[in-house]
């Protein structure tokens, strides 16, 4: 493992990281949803309405759970798995944007979603701060953001389990096991709407709504 890697090299590390598992992500998710994350996709994805971004989207596992008219737009930093998400939209007749792009640095105009979404993406993103800075940044006043993640238990035991492995995943793949987005969207003056913790504390999702301007 290389832990003082200069940024851009560590960057396009991971990169090639995720294009190499893009193949067999959905496999591998699908045995780790059914386990562990529950109706999660639907749960967030079906409260979407209006203009919509998705940020790390993925293969694309989402598509299939938003609810007609929704104008979505996807960002995913990884070029195969991007490649498996067009696909899948094409397969399901959706008309999306699916784009390259960096959660960290979005190219997108200030308040421009209706919605924004990121599930079980903010974990595996170098700088999560920067990353849901931007989230912030993009979605409307008075707008929605959904997401979930694997995040800091609640349990102590669990919390220290998941320090050790972040010894080893954030290194290896930039997985990170003890993010606290719930907390930051509060920080950030958030609403909370809706607000689930399960699996001894380690799944959390929410939506809440932007702070309105003024």
């Amino acid at each position: 493992m290389r832990l003082n890697q200069p940024p851009d090299r560590r960057q396009s590390r991971l990169r090639r990281f995720w294009d190499s598992h893009a193949a067999d992500y959905d496999r591998r998710m699908g045995l780790i949803e059914q386990r562990y994350f529950r109706d999660t996709r639907p749960w967030l994805a079906s409260q979407a309405t209006g203009d919509t971004l998705e940020v790390a989207l993925g293969t694309g596992l989402n598509l299939p759970h938003y609810p007609p008219g929704v104008r979505l737009t996807g960002v995913e930093w990884s070029p195969a798995m991007l490649d498996v998400a067009r696909r899948r939209a094409a397969e399901l007749g959706l008309d999306a944007d699916l784009r390259l792009g960096d959660a960290q640095a979005l190219d997108l105009p200030d308040a421009s979603f209706d919605t924004v979404v990121c599930t079980f993406g903010l974990c595996a993103i170098p700088d999560g701060r920067a990353a849901f800075a931007e989230l912030a940044r993009v979605v409307r006043p008075g707008g929605l953001l959904l997401l979930a993640d694997h995040v800091a238990s609640t349990v102590l035991p669990v919390l220290a389990l998941q320090a050790l492995a972040d010894a080893v995943t954030v290194p290896l793949q930039g997985e990170h096991f003890r993010r606290r987005p719930y907390r930051w969207a509060l920080e950030l003056g958030f609403s909370p709407l809706r607000h689930e913790r399960f699996n001894l504390g380690i799944v959390e999702r929410f939506a809440a709504r932007a702070p309105s301007q003024g």
